[in-house]
Parts: C-alpha cells; sequence; structure tokens
C-alpha cells in the first residue's frame, strides 16, 4: 500500500469496501450505460423551452433568491412534482444574474411550509450554456440519492450554476458564485413552497462539492435568513493547485484544465497566447462546447481530447503563474463554519481529485474545531464516488434535520496528526 493511501486511511473514522463495484462489473456497466445513453428518445416535451432560460433584462433586477418564473416539467419522478426555475442570483461585480435549475418536491399531501429542503449542487457539465441539467432528458437521473431524499419527504433543489441554461459565461469553478448560486437556489425553493422558515443542507460531488463548501462558507453572511443544518460533499475540488497540477498528468484531466483556461480566460480577459500553444487552442474550444452527461459523454471526451497529449500549455507550472496562481488560492474553499457539520466522501481510486488532498482537508478543518465524518471508499475513482455513498449522505442529512449529534472524524484525523 502507498504511503498516500496509508495516510488518508488513518484520517477516516469509517473505512469500507465500495458495494460490488469489480473490474468486470464496472467495464460491463460502462458498456450498458453507454449503450442507454444512445437510445435515450429526446423528445421536444423532455426539453426546455431555450426562451425560459431568456429574461427580459428589467425582470433580472431584485433581489437574491427571488423566482423570475417557473413551470412544471414533465416526466417527473414517481410520487412527486418538478418544476423548471429561473431565479436571481448576484454575479462576479455584483450585478444582478439569472440562473436557472429545478425543483423536485414530493407529492405526499404533506405541508410544503414545513418541508425540509437539499440544495443538490452537480458535479463538471460543461461550460456551454446548453450543458445545464436543467435542459436535459436525464436531469433526475442526475440528481444523486433524488429518489431516497424524496421518499424522506424532502424537496430537492438543483441549481445549473450562473452561465449553464441562463445566458453569461460559467464561471467554472469560482467558489463564490457557485456558492451564492446554490444559496439562492434554497431562497427561491423557499418561495415557491410559500415556508416562513427554511432548514435545509447542501449535497454536491467534484465541482459540486466546491460548490456545497462555498455554500457553507458564506450561509452566515449571504443568507443569514436560512438555517442550513450540514454541507456533505463527494470529492470535492479544494486544493485547485494540486487538482490542477494532477489534472493535467491524468487522463481525462486535460480536458478539465482546458474548461478552466477556457472559462477564467473570459471571464477576467486573461489572453491566452502566453499560457496555451496555439495548436491546441481548436481543441480547447472544441471541449468547451461540449457537455457531459453520461458516461458515453466522458468516453467521448477522452478521445476528443488527445490532441493535447501532444502540445497544450506553454507553462509547465501554471499553479505558480500569474494571474492563474492568485484565482487557483481564492477559488480553494477555506474553512466552513463551525456550527455547520460536514461530510465528506471519497474513493481511494480517485485520480481526478486525490485521496491525499482531501484527507489534508479535512485534516484543516479539525483544526479548525469542525464537526466532519470522511467515508472512504475502496476502488471507487471520482465518476462514482457520489453514486456509491448516496446511503451514506442521505441518512446523514436526515440525522442533521433529525437534530441528532454529528458523528466526527477528528479525534483519528488529530490522533494520525501526533504520530506523523
Amino acid at each position: 500500500m502507498s504511503a498516500t493511501r496509508s495516510n488518508v486511511e488513518r484520517h477516516t473514522r469509517r473505512f469500507r469496501r465500495a458495494r460490488p463495484d469489480h473490474v468486470t462489473l464496472r467495464a460491463v456497466s460502462y458498456c450498458l450505460i453507454a449503450l442507454a445513453a444512445l437510445l435515450v428518445f429526446r423528445s421536444p416535451d423532455a426539453q426546455a423551452d431555450a426562451s425560459f432560460y431568456q429574461p427580459d433584462p428589467q425582470a433580472v433586477r431584485g433581489e437574491q433568491g427571488s423566482v423570475i418564473r417557473s413551470e412544471p416539467m414533465p416526466f417527473a419522478p414517481p410520487g412527486a412534482m418538478a418544476y423548471r426555475i429561473l431565479y436571481r442570483s448576484l454575479g462576479l461585480h455584483g450585478e444582478s444574474i439569472p440562473v436557472s435549475g429545478v425543483l423536485v418536491v414530493p407529492d405526499d399531501g404533506a405541508d410544503n411550509t414545513h418541508r425540509k429542503i437539499v440544495a443538490w449542487a452537480h458535479p463538471t457539465s460543461g461550460v456551454s450554456t446548453a450543458c445545464a441539467p436543467s435542459m436535459g432528458a436525464s436531469v433526475y437521473r442526475e440528481i444523486q440519492g433524488l429518489a431516497q431524499m424524496l421518499a424522506q419527504g424532502f424537496a430537492v433543489v438543483a441549481t445549473d450554476y450562473p452561465g449553464l441554461g441562463a445566458p453569461g459565461i460559467h464561471p467554472y469553478l469560482i467558489g463564490n458564485s457557485e456558492g451564492r448560486a446554490v444559496l439562492d437556489s434554497v431562497r427561491a425553493a423557499r418561495a415557491l413552497l410559500k415556508q416562513p422558515k427554511t432548514e435545509f443542507a447542501v449535497w454536491g460531488h467534484s465541482q459540486g462539492g466546491q460548490a456545497a463548501l462555498f455554500a457553507g462558507i458564506l450561509a452566515p453572511t449571504y443568507a443569514p435568513e436560512l438555517k442550513l443544518e450540514g454541507v456533505a460533499a463527494a470529492a470535492p475540488a479544494t486544493d485547485l493547485a494540486t487538482l490542477m497540477a494532477d489534472d493535467f498528468a491524468s487522463s481525462g484531466g486535460k480536458g478539465l484544465t482546458a474548461l478552466t483556461l477556457w472559462s477564467w480566460s473570459r471571464l477576467f480577459h486573461i489572453d491566452l497566447k502566453d499560457t496555451v500553444d496555439q495548436d491546441a487552442t481548436v481543441t480547447v474550444d472544441r471541449l468547451a462546447n461540449g457537455c457531459i452527461e453520461t458516461i458515453f459523454d466522458l468516453l467521448e471526451r477522452r478521445v476528443e481530447e488527445r490532441p493535447l497529449n501532444r502540445d497544450f500549455l506553454k507553462i509547465s507550472d501554471i499553479s505558480q503563474v500569474k494571474p492563474w496562481h492568485g484565482l487557483m488560492e481564492e477559488n480553494s474553499p477555506g474553512v466552513v463554519p463551525h456550527q455547520f457539520p460536514v461530510l465528506i466522501t471519497q474513493g481511494l481510486a480517485d485520480t481526478i481529485v486525490r485521496p491525499q488532498v482531501t484527507a489534508d482537508y479535512v485534516r484543516g478543518l479539525c483544526k479548525a474545531g469542525d464537526h466532519v465524518e470522511l467515508v472512504l471508499l475502496r476502488d471507487v475513482g471520482h465518476g462514482f464516488i457520489a453514486r456509491d455513498t448516496v446511503s451514506e449522505a442521505v441518512k446523514w442529512v436526515a440525522d442533521r434535520f433529525a437534530g441528532r449529534p454529528a458523528p466526527t472524524s477528528c479525534a483519528s484525523a488529530g490522533n494520525s496528526q501526533q504520530g506523523e
């Protein structure tokens, strides 16, 4: 066992092997999912009307989290009602912006005014406006644990993030933007459910894990009227400098680096000519115009990014160069306020978000006095960690809503620090 893996194991309160997920079974599942993706029938009724996402500029002005408009969505999960929503949030320059998403509510006759809310923050779907999960036919499948959360009686709201669906450049991996979008989605859900007060939790994966953590960091000042009960994150993007370095060396990771550079260069008016090789710009643009919705899309993108193996960056380590270094530091989540318990799950076979990076982040939370539970799964990579820890996440969220004491892995983390 590597030194990295042994260090990670010392930080976990509970370590177990994943549900049957051996190489052969995983290969079969890839093939079946890819085939299913090819056979999905995308009827016009299943897709959103593009005009829904294009509000009049005057209509965008208003209080953060207020609803611009909403409409029922077809093919809601059994026993539930679903709505496409467009609400107001705060842009990078303090301006009011439209953000889209989905609200799914159990149709169980219970009083919606007292219903608990879970905000789902999705992993990378792309940076193109067309990559909004709410625009796709598989949006309900993409919300990890949706059926379990609805069965618990929770309403689930899922933001698309700015620039996905609604107009604008998507601020990919920009933490404050994501965190505000998550919190404002809860405000929008609260308004639609006519709640006098709202208890909520956040659950996210990868990019969404970063969004969930930033939502927790921002909640006390940005949305003090909401009662946050806890933050759950699967393989969150935390140390962005290390993430970029690791991704550039991994299969599939160069594409994520390309999306980041494409988004940040446009958001912050950075000329890429000194960073990206001219021959690679066509590939970067092509990746930025594609979306990730299924395993099939992931496999296709790995083929598309192959030219980046030959020529891509002119700089050996962009994390050490301005302005990239500052942006990475600024968007690496810090400490979640200690009043909010945290659950973090991580796969030990993850090559996108290294397990040791997650363990180090957990250790930082513990030092700050947070209550953090870390769940590690052997033989699970980045793409499946949210799926494989859904049961833990939903139970953990239900326990927070019920007021039960939050478990913590920090005692074992502290012991391991003393022994290092």
